[in-house]
């Protein structure tokens, strides 16, 4: 399986040889010689409507095509706000694993205060905001406190935000 993130965002030489290698299925690889038969799926995701890109000539319509067998639309975080605990705990965890913190639990209060927040960078971003916060708990506990970096109307205030940008 070969997981393209943001496919959106691939230029379109680059696009143009993607198209080859799904239609040719080989390829050859960079300094290589001999040619390699290509047999695997393609996984790819975006942010953006492809659709609206190919209409403006910045996605080949022919490979949305190949790519395009089976669509999944995930809704932004902001709109499916009944999993924000679920997600909560599997970062705390993770974050416990990776870098070594002691988080065992979340206030009722904080987890309110985070599904207050709209999550313009969505799970990717909760996950960021917990680990951040897992890393800088003084206890085993994150309280609303924990996550003052955070502004209710979508953005770090200024003042955090420059820091965080430094460290």
């Amino acid at each position: 399986t070969l997981f393209l993130d943001e496919i959106s965002e691939m230029p379109l030489e680059f696009q143009a040889k993607l198209l080859r290698l799904l239609q040719a299925k080989e390829f050859y690889p960079v300094g290589g010689t001999e040619k390699k038969i290509f047999n695997g799926r393609i996984v790819a995701i975006t942010n953006r409507n492809l659709n609206e890109l190919v209409e403006k000539g910045l996605f080949r319509e022919d490979l949305f095509y190949r790519l395009n067998v089976m669509s999944i639309i995930v809704p932004p975080l902001r709109e499916h706000k009944s999993d924000l605990e679920m997600l909560i705990i599997h970062f705390m965890k993770k974050a416990n694993f990776l870098m070594n913190t002691n988080v065992e639990s979340i206030t009722r209060e904080a987890i309110e205060y985070l599904s207050e927040y709209n999550w313009p960078g969505n799970v990717r971003e909760l996950e960021n905001v917990i680990t951040k916060a897992a890393i800088n708990a003084k206890d085993r506990v994150l309280t609303k406190d924990s996550f003052g970096f955070l502004s209710l109307n979508g953005t770090m205030p200024e003042s955090k935000k420059e820091a965080d940008d430094t460290g």
